[in-house]
């Protein structure tokens, strides 16, 4: 058997115990695209190319294959299985028509036993192929991830311009309608204004959001009541469409609070619409507020299925969806980044025979030793 005898592995053999290991070997032959073996098989030897190629691949999250090494002619492979007899984490497959040299594990640990060199040798080699396995994995890995990841944030983005959209599709079809009046096209303008402004602040805030630095905060002395009634107005036409009845349960407190109105509409919009999304058969979301000589607290609440217990530790992660049929869980991240940029604090809670309830605070002045206004 020339291929053991000249291979790097068996190379400081001595005669005898080269003869001993081929007298064990089984010559086994493999068609293009046969598996050696698979995954979860048990890992009985060890494998010696003859001639022919194997590919060796693994699966990287759920349905995802991915090749880590493809191996020719004098190559070896299956060596784990000679280490720790533990069931193969790997599919080996020929390419092309393969023929391989077969040895038991029980057989070769037999000549290791009586072989320090072939011991070493071993060690030395399964050791290399080991660290050139890792690294392989761990970049497929990590491009895997990468690109679930970026599926996953288009998803989200092509979820969250969707209302604003089509809010500007209705408006400019009311527009160009045959008997629109002058006011109508009015109207309909300001709210196509409304939206590509929304739209633009939802963009620099991915943006912001995908750079994972720290942004100028800019606030501004804003009365809190007008800044609420006004964004009331805008989103309810929005809230309409999907049959939700969007209702103040109090009115919002007449403060003038630091805050950034360009931005925090989206904490507003985001809560809203994961409430209609969430309520496919209609319901209702209310919104009521409260208030102590240090904040201003905001509720939002919908009367949909609430939050399961098991979500809501992570509920603001990032890409965290929890089997939503859409979006990724990247806006509640964002708001919980706004309310922070705020000063305020971000929580969300289910009480028995209640929705979910989002609520986040505005200070209104803020401690000693924070940042400056507009700073």
């Amino acid at each position: 058997m020339v291929v053991l005898k000249n291979n790097k592995l068996f190379s400081g053999m001595l005669a005898a115990e080269l003869q001993a290991l081929e007298q064990t070997a089984q010559l086994n032959t493999y068609k293009a695209g046969r598996h050696v073996f698979q995954e979860g098989d048990p890992g009985d030897g060890l494998y010696i190319i003859v001639e022919g190629k194997v590919q060796i691949t693994c699966l990287v999250g759920q349905d995802q294959r991915r090749v880590l090494s493809r191996l020719g002619a004098g190559d070896f492979f299956g060596e784990m299985a000679v280490l720790d007899n533990q069931p193969r984490s790997a599919t080996a497959t020929a390419e092309i028509d393969t023929q391989v040299y077969f040895i038991l594990r029980d057989d070769l640990l037999k000549i290791l036993a009586r072989s320090p060199s072939l011991a070493v040798s071993l060690v030395k080699e399964f050791s290399l192929r080991m660290r050139d396995f890792n690294h392989h994995y761990t970049q497929e890995v990590l491009q895997a991830e990468r690109l679930t990841l970026v599926g996953r944030f288009a998803r989200s983005v092509v979820h969250d311009f969707k209302n604003p959209l089509n809010i500007i599709g209705i408006s400019s079809e009311m527009a160009a309608m045959d008997n629109s009046t002058p006011e109508m096209r009015q109207a309909a303008k300001n709210r196509i204004r409304k939206q590509i402004d929304r739209l633009s602040n939802m963009i620099n805030e991915l943006l912001e959001f995908t750079r994972g630095s720290a942004s100028t905060v800019v606030l501004a002395r804003t009365d809190y009541a007008d800044f609420v009634k006004q964004l009331v107005e805008d989103i309810r036409p929005e809230v309409d469409a999907k049959s939700v009845k969007l209702e103040l349960e109090n009115e919002p407190p007449v403060t003038a609070l630091l805050l950034d109105p360009t931005r925090l509409p989206h904490v507003f919009y985001n809560i809203i619409n994961n409430a209609c999304d969430a309520m496919t058969e209609g319901g209702k979301v209310k919104i009521r507020f409260k208030q102590n000589e240090k904040e201003v607290v905001t509720e939002i609440e919908d009367t949909g299925k609430g939050i399961a217990p098991e979500i809501a530790p992570r509920l603001f992660e990032a890409f965290a969806t929890y089997g939503k049929s859409q979006g990724t869980g990247l806006g509640l991240s964002i708001c919980k980044k706004i309310v922070e940029d705020h000063y305020g604090k971000i929580s969300a809670r289910s009480e028995p025979g209640r929705g979910a309830i989002f609520s986040f605070s505005l200070p209104i002045r803020r401690e000693e030793g924070q940042k400056g206004e507009g700073r």
